[in-house]
């Protein structure tokens, strides 16, 4: 842990970039506000996609970077700096990429390689103490963050949770969540474990501001 840093922040989003520049967009400035309010990021890993996006904006700013990568998804998720530049000039084209082939870049934090993605979320959610992010992505974000959800729902953990709706991208998403809130399978109370923001700095004060519902599961997990 860097000295003076505030907490660590769990980044979820995709290993691909996307269709819409304003994704890339965003996740950089997300990287270097969350370096400029000297929070650190624990994340998936990845060098490409906006997984290296926002690793990369929080490592040149001088923030702490911790990613954590299953060893099977090295050759998936990670790119060296050259194919990293063409991605880039590729994206802003609207060009669709997932093109990690080769070794561990070194400018995007310190990096520790699992054997499973169980073992990875585990070290991802013990190290954000400062709570957990979902900016845009795909199944493996969906799931991070709805896992992270029901551990808050079950008492695991009070830590914020907030998607970050970058131009619209969650919002049938958040329809959805009140169509099953209206249907009874979640509680309003528990609605609120999910909080929303649509800027990078709405995301910082989401997460300073947060406080967990009431209402929610008091489990006792510490025989588990």
């Amino acid at each position: 842990m860097k000295e003076g840093m505030k907490k660590t922040v769990c980044v979820f989003c995709g290993s691909s970039y996307g269709s819409k520049p304003a994704y890339t967009a965003a996740a950089t400035e997300l990287g270097e506000l969350l370096a400029k309010k000297n929070y650190g990021l624990v994340y998936g890993g990845g060098t490409t996609g906006l997984m290296g996006t926002v690793a990369k904006a929080v490592s040149s700013n001088g923030g702490y970077v911790h990613g954590i990568i299953p060893s099977a998804l090295v050759t998936k998720e990670r790119a060296d700096e050259s194919k990293i530049e063409e991605i880039n000039k590729e994206v802003m084209q609207g060009v669709s990429n997932h093109k990690g082939t080769t070794f561990i870049a070194e400018n995007y934090g310190k990096t520790t390689i699992v054997s499973d993605m169980h073992t990875r979320k585990k070290m991802m959610g013990q190290e954000a103490d400062g709570g957990f992010v979902a900016m845009p992505g795909g199944y493996g974000t969906l799931e991070e963050v709805m896992e992270v959800t029901t551990w808050s729902q079950l008492g695991i953990h009070q830590k914020p949770i907030i998607l970050f709706n970058i131009d619209g991208f969650y919002d049938k998403f958040i329809t959805f969540l009140e169509e099953v809130v209206f249907n009874g399978f979640i509680s309003e109370t528990h609605k609120d474990i999910v909080h929303i923001a649509t800027t990078a700095e709405e995301v910082i004060e989401k997460l300073e501001m947060y406080v967990a519902p009431e209402g929610r599961f008091n489990l006792d997990w510490s025989s588990q």
